[in-house]
């Protein structure tokens, strides 16, 4: 069995984003030996450049699986594009206003009206319920995708998040508007990150990255996937997860006796945030510490071009000492496969970073 994926390039500066794309099979053979599958899409660009890479390099307009991994826009926007562009099978994403009548009292005729809701929960919730209305109309079956949830070929199974761990986060998706900054605030905001940076040494055998960590609930709420790719080729993708998330993730995986040393490809969380992994989880998950040079799997970040926080060179440090070389999007479309003949050329690892941000 062979495989492709493709990370797409999404936004630019901090405005990182995920647009994965992915299939396996027979490469060479017809469509029908072959699964299609698209988690997350980005924004509106980069829905409509994910359509356009499926159709020259896939060859296809048929999407066995679409996943909206969780609703943020710079995951979900895109999606719309390829489920109006596109003929697709299912699309897996939850829908939190069935979990709790406290999300779906703040509709009103699709559009989040309760003021109390953050601006960037209010657009999030509306993008879901945009992607469902869209599948409504196309006649696309939607799947809420919890662990323990495969596709119809047994290669795709959803590790996280369980039910009962998403809605014990949904009271947390409730927020309030975002504060407008002072001029004072702002001023402070707009110095250049230079004059702001902090940095501090590292080494193989001292690791400043710690297991204190947290993200949004939205985050959390990620849907988490591990894609058996043929022989010993697992591939995980994380979207935004942070150390509850994962951590349960990997309770499950232990729990249906996967071998992690079979793990070969990890999507970073969260564009390689540091407060999204820990040295404890990254243990349990990719492995302890390595001797230095030690290869025995890949982990691809989403990054936008330009970037500066992200990803957070702790981070690469730390999946590097437990055996990943790390590769960033950055602008660039970036392929992991085995037995491709697309033949582009080799992407460069990030190196071990002696400095590292405070």
């Amino acid at each position: 069995m062979a495989y492709e994926v493709d990370f797409l390039p999404v936004g630019d500066g901090e405005r990182s984003g995920d647009a994965i794309c992915l299939r396996f099979g027979d490469l060479n053979a017809g469509r029908d030996q072959q699964v299609v599958m698209v988690i997350d899409g980005g924004y509106l660009k980069s829905g409509e450049e994910m359509v356009t890479h499926i159709k020259k390099y896939y060859r296809t307009e048929y999407v066995d699986i679409v996943v909206s991994t969780h609703p943020d826009a710079d995951h979900a926007t895109g999606l719309t594009v390829v489920l109006e562009q596109m003929q697709v099978g299912q699309l897996w994403m939850h829908r939190p206003w069935n979990h709790t009548e406290d999300i779906a009292k703040m509709f009103q005729d699709s559009r989040v009206t309760d003021k109390s809701v953050r601006e960037s929960l209010r657009r999030s919730l509306e993008t879901a319920r945009n992607l469902e209305e869209i599948a409504n109309r196309q006649n696309i079956p939607i799947v809420e995708p919890f662990a323990g949830l495969t596709d119809r070929t047994g290669h795709i199974l959803v590790v996280g998040p369980s039910e009962k761990f998403y809605e014990s986060l949904l009271s947390q998706f409730r927020g309030t508007p975002e504060a407008i900054p002072t001029p004072g605030l702002l001023a402070r905001a707009i110095q250049p990150v230079t004059e702001l940076a902090k940095t501090i040494a590292e080494s193989w055998n001292i690791e400043t990255l710690t297991d204190e960590g947290q993200t949004s609930a939205e985050n959390d709420s990620s849907t988490i996937i591990l894609v058996w790719a043929g022989d010993q080729d697992y591939l995980l993708f994380t979207g935004d997860s942070g150390i509850p998330a994962l951590t349960g993730a990997t309770e499950y995986l232990m729990s249906r006796g996967f071998d992690f040393k079979k793990l070969r490809f990890v999507q970073v969380p969260h564009h390689g945030s540091h407060h999204n992994v820990g040295p404890a989880i990254l243990d349990r998950l990719i492995g302890t510490k390595l001797p230095a040079g030690a290869h025995l799997r890949t982990a691809f970040v989403s990054v936008a071009k330009d970037a500066g926080k992200h990803p957070s060179r702790k981070v690469v440090n730390a999946f590097k000492r437990r055996g990943a070389t790390v590769h960033t999007t950055q602008g660039t479309n970036k392929l992991h496969h085995r037995n491709s003949s697309r033949g582009w050329t080799a992407s460069t690892p990030l190196p071990f970073y002696e400095r590292v941000e405070e």
